[in-house]
Formats: structure tokens, C-alpha cells, sequence
């Protein structure tokens, strides 16, 4: 029987902002270790875009060896205690288990989880030292996940690699976008510090665009460049009164809360207002995140507001259901059309058009479709608007004759991640659009390679 990680008590945990999953015990990881068929021809190292060696690390695990199991994976992954905590594994390797056809596949973010965390809690991990006569100078522009992951292994491969972040602290999406309840900030500064022990300097501050332009640094003799900004300009509903005080784009919503420590006001000073009664617009993982987080902060009541069905939530499964367990409130086929507001321009009403699901779109999902006349209303004091978001145009305008796609995203090739401009890499979510940490985790191990390998041939 699959095991399943300890968590705190969701009425207990709604009112604080430690970590929801405690993680395996050391008891709990063998047992599930040995449910492992160590496959000959494993499919869940298939489903995986770093390409760990699965069975490897966990036969290591279960022969009693943590410090083997979690060295098995570092020769892949850079970033196994974050991977361990938000990859949706149940759609990658878990979904190739053979144990899955016909009951429970291993838990395998869960033993890879196990597994970081052993390594940092008994300080078993020790960086490569830094080439002596690196190979070549790279700057890598975003500390996200593939920004991170591209430095570490262009590091590994023996190359000077300088990481530029334009907040004032490295992690991109890992820090500003997701909740400490989720990823514990503690966990980031440690997967962080492991890359500046292999040399990766890290700046921060520096807005590529602004700052200094990509052509400034091929004139300060790096010889390539990776671009893993991701995509971080929040999407709107479009809707009347979306500018009344009280509504949110949930970037800046997380942002503050996340990177920022606004629910630890006045100790840090950036405030957030947040009323009782919250409506998060959307049902993806920054939806779920969002409600969360407004449970924490003190809301009353937090509902999201989604106009497909139960069906359709793009979320993971495992924080839908932590967010219904905590009391987040559904309100389905519901879509906002409009939102009202007081005398003072404070938002204080959302009207919502019922929608039933007619035949299904491009996406693959059955589309919504309003139902004529019918419309509720509910009172509202905070408004999160968590409906996507696109590429900023910041470095995208300052670069010139670097080609971009229709939807203003940066054409990269296929294979290499190339751009149109020679020796200019890109991946992640400024290439795909918004996706996954470990789908941008292994858009930014191709490009390491791909520009190793352009390096060496130049």
C-alpha cells in the first residue's frame, strides 16, 4: 500500500503559514522504497524532464544508503528538496509506474523529497569544487527554475557562469510565486547557496534591459547567454472595475505576501488588505495558492470563482484538495462580468454570468458557455484575479532581432533552445508560456548542453 506523508490538521493549518506536509520518516520512506519493481525498462525515468535515474536512487534508499540515493539524483536534478514539494509527478514519472496500472504507483516525489531533506538536515552534501580553468564565461538572465537549473549544470560542465536576478533576492517563481505553507523559503536559500558553492556568482538587482542590455554582455566577454525570465506580466479578466481598490492580479497579491513577508506586517513593512469575505478568479495551482494564503491572512471566507467544471480544474489534485480540506469555498461554472464598488473605490460586489460546458475547445476541455439570463451576485472585499500570465516585455524590447512568436514569446529552436540571435539560448516559460517548475527545470538542462556543445564548437 502506497504511504502517504504526515500533514497538519486542516483547521489548524489554515491559521498558520509553516509547511502543510511534514514529509516521510525515515520508517515510512523504506516501506514505500520497496514497493519499487526496479523495472528493466523503466518508464518513469521517460516521464521525468530531468531524467533521474528513479529505480537507481531508490534502490540506494532502500539498501539503507540516503547519502548514495540523494547523490544518485544530484547527478540530474540541482534542485531535488523544491522538485520533491511542487512537481506534479502524478502527471509525469508516477504516471509511467507500472505500479499504477492497477492500484497505486510509488511515491516518488515523496522519497526524492525524503531524500533532499536528509541530505540538509544532517549536512551530508558536498559541492564539486569550482573549475580551476573554466571552460568559457556564460551569463544566465533569471533565477527561476530554469535559470537555476542551467547555471548549475553549466557549472558542472566547467564553465564561469554569472546568474542575474532582477529582484533582490534569487529563486524567481520559487520565492515570489509560491507560498511558504507550499515551499518553505528556507528550502530555496539552501538549494540556492548549494549553486554558489560551485561557483555561480549571483547578482541581483540587475534588470537585463535596463540595467544592462544582452549586447553589453557579450561586450564584457561572456560568450553565451540563457534566458529564463519566465513569464510574469499577470493576465486580466477585462472586465468593469477591475481598477477598484481591493482587486489583485495574484502576482502581486503572492508577491507581496511571498517575497516580501507582508503576512509578517509591521514586522516587514509591506502591508496587504485583505477583507473577509476573498474571491480568487481561476482554479490553477496560483488560484489555489492565493485562496490559501487569504485563509491565512485572516479572510472569513475565501471562494474561488471558476466558470468550468470540478472536472476541468487545471490544479493539481493534491491542492485542490488541500484547499476544500482548509474550507476554500467552489463556486463553479461562475464567470465574473462585472464588479461594483462603494463611494470610496473600494470593491465591494462581484456579478457573475452561470455558465454550462458545451463542446470542447482547443484546449481539449469542454467550453463554457453562458446560460442567458441567469446571474448571482456576492458581496466581496478582495478580489484575486489568477487567470495567467505572459512574457514581460522588458528584455524582449530592449534586444534587438531577437524574434518572438505570435503570442510574444521567444522562438527558440526546438532542439537547441537557439534564438535568432547567435549565441542566445532561452527556455522555460518564456519559451512554452506558463508551465511547470520541472518542465522549465529541464528546458534549462537542454540548454546547458546546447550551449556547451555550441562552445566547444565555436
Amino acid at each position: 500500500m502506497r504511504q502517504q506523508m504526515p500533514k497538519q490538521d486542516p483547521q489548524v493549518r489554515r491559521s498558520n503559514f509553516d509547511e502543510v506536509a511534514h514529509g516521510f520518516t525515515a520508517e515510512l520512506a523504506r516501506a514505500e522504497a520497496e514497493r519499487c519493481l526496479n523495472c528493466k525498462k523503466p518508464l518513469c525515468v521517460d516521464g521525468c524532464p530531468v531524467e533521474i535515474e528513479i529505480p537507481k536512487f531508490i534502490t540506494l534508499l532502500v539498501a539503507g544508503k540516503p547519502d548514495e540515493a540523494l547523490a544518485k539524483i544530484k547527478e540530474k536534478n540541482s534542485l531535488p528538496a523544491i522538485c520533491g514539494r511542487v512537481c506534479p509527478q502524478e502527471n509525469q514519472c508516477e504516471a509511467r509506474c507500472i505500479l499504477g496500472r492497477k492500484g497505486e504507483p510509488v511515491a516518488i516525489g515523496s522519497l526524492e523529497r525524503y531524500c533532499a531533506d536528509w541530505g540538509r538536515t544532517h549536512a551530508a552534501e558536498t559541492a564539486p569544487e569550482p573549475a580551476a580553468n573554466p571552460k568559457g564565461k556564460v551569463a544566465v538572465v533569471g533565477s527561476g527554475p530554469s535559470g537555476l537549473t542551467a547555471a548549475a549544470d553549466l557549472a558542472l560542465l566547467g564553465y564561469k557562469v554569472t546568474l542575474f536576478e532582477s529582484l533582490h533576492a534569487p529563486g524567481g517563481v520559487l520565492r515570489y510565486g509560491i507560498p511558504e505553507f507550499r515551499l518553505p523559503k528556507a528550502i530555496v536559500d539552501y538549494e540556492v547557496g548549494n549553486l554558489t558553492k560551485l561557483g555561480v556568482d549571483i547578482q541581483t538587482n540587475v534588470l537585463i534591459g535596463k540595467t544592462i542590455t544582452i549586447e553589453e554582455l557579450f561586450a564584457q566577454g561572456y560568450q553565451a547567454v540563457f534566458i529564463g525570465t519566465g513569464a510574469g506580466l499577470p493576465y486580466f479578466l477585462g472586465i468593469p472595475g477591475e481598477n477598484l481598490n481591493g482587486v489583485y492580479s495574484a502576482n502581486e497579491f503572492l508577491t507581496r505576501v511571498n517575497l516580501m513577508k507582508a503576512y509578517r506586517f509591521p514586522e516587514y513593512d509591506t502591508p496587504i488588505r485583505i477583507g473577509k469575505r476573498v474571491a480568487v478568479v481561476g482554479a490553477g495551482n496560483v488560484a489555489m495558492d492565493s485562496a490559501r494564503t487569504a485563509l491565512r491572512l485572516g479572510a472569513e471566507t475565501v471562494s474561488i470563482v471558476y466558470r468550468r467544471s470540478r472536472e476541468e480544474i487545471p490544479a493539481r489534485l493534491e491542492e485542490f484538495e488541500n484547499a476544500e480540506e482548509e474550507g476554500v469555498v467552489f463556486h463553479l461554472l461562475t464567470n465574473p462580468i462585472r464588479l461594483s464598488g462603494d463611494e470610496n473605490g473600494n470593491v465591494t460586489t462581484m456579478v457573475c454570468q452561470k455558465m454550462t460546458l458545451g463542446e470542447p475547445d482547443a484546449s481539449g476541455r469542454k467550453k463554457p458557455v453562458p446560460i442567458p439570463g441567469a446571474e448571482e451576485e456576492f458581496s466581496v472585499d478582495t478580489v484575486v484575479v489568477a487567470v495567467g500570465q505572459g512574457p514581460n516585455p522588458i528584455l524582449l524590447q530592449a534586444t534587438a532581432g531577437l524574434t518572438l512568436n505570435k503570442r510574444g514569446y521567444i522562438e527558440a529552436d526546438p532542439e537547441t533552445l537557439m534564438t535568432s540571435i547567435p549565441g542566445v539560448f532561452a527556455g522555460g516559460d518564456i519559451v512554452t508560456g506558463a508551465a511547470t517548475v520541472i518542465a522549465a527545470m529541464g528546458a534549462g538542462k537542454r540548454a546547458a548542453r546546447a550551449i556547451d556543445e555550441y562552445l566547444s564548437q565555436k
